[in-house]
């Protein structure tokens, strides 16, 4: 593949992640009017390793603390706060593999990456996010993030299946939804997110050990790393703005775009 196709879905991948526009959406888009193949699909998978990095990093603190209260729950310490926060994102992130397992074992996961879907997504669920962020939680921060919301926002995230959805859209819907204030929202959303994308890392690594290709495995490196720069800007970028900026911008955007699709969809 042409290393200037892997420079950008590698940056559409990083810059889209962790913005509610939808990722997916992107890199279905790009595929479909450049041109994909099963080894360029693949790829799709590679850039999420670029930004896994990016988003534990970003939340390194977090995710130290998770870490540690994965250990204390094998040793039977349920009553931290570590424990507690290792559970939530455990809690999370089961509703997404469940629904991932049944649409790739239905075959609908190739149904929905239509452009008709992806349009009506991009904007049902970006007025969605608009209404919710308008209406606005009850004050809630992240620390306050229960086992019960956990559930709830994994139901969210796991609608983003759903090419056009945005994963990091629905978490944070599903965050709102929940009371949470805006920016605990968005951080509970990119905590939920590494396991999710660690899933999906973990299939790629398995495809690349049956297939043996190097050259695949030096693409795979190059989009990696320039998602992970990208990420991680698009990341800190996204967290410093919503202190003082609401998810209005990102809304107009999909809903633009959603309407642009469909005019392509139905035209």
């Amino acid at each position: 593949m042409p290393y200037s196709l892997i420079a950008m879905l590698a940056l559409i991948q990083g810059l889209t992640e962790f913005l509610p526009v939808s990722s997916s959406a992107h890199l279905v888009l790009v595929h479909d009017y450049m041109g994909g193949s099963a080894d360029e699909l693949k790829l799709d998978i590679a850039v999420h390793l670029g930004t896994l990095a990016a988003v534990v990093l970003y939340f390194r603190a977090e995710m130290g603390q998770a870490l540690t209260g994965l250990g204390q729950i094998l040793r039977g310490r349920l009553a931290t706060y570590e424990a507690h926060l290792a559970l939530c994102l455990i809690v999370a992130t089961i509703p997404v593999g469940l629904a991932g397992i049944v649409l790739h074992l239905t075959g609908l996961v190739e149904m929905l990456r239509s452009v008709a879907v992806i349009g009506w997504a991009m904007i049902v669920f970006g007025i969605l996010l608009w209404w919710l962020d308008r209406r606005g939680g009850s004050g809630k921060s992240a620390r306050e993030w229960t086992m019960k919301d956990a559930l709830r926002m994994g139901l969210w995230q796991a609608l983003a299946l759903i090419p056009g959805t945005s994963r990091s859209g629905a978490a944070i819907s599903g965050g709102l939804a929940c009371g949470y204030e805006r920016g605990a929202a968005a951080r509970i959303a990119m905590l939920m997110s590494v396991p999710t994308i660690a899933m999906t890392g973990v299939l790629l690594l398995g495809e690349l050990a049956r297939s043996g290709d190097l050259a695949l495995g030096r693409e795979v490196a190059l989009a990696a790393g320039l998602s992970f720069v990208a990420g991680l800007a698009a990341l800190a970028l996204m967290m410093r703005l919503l202190k003082s900026v609401s998810y209005t911008p990102y809304v107009v955007y999909r809903v633009a775009l959603g309407v642009v699709l469909l005019a392509v969809a139905y035209g």
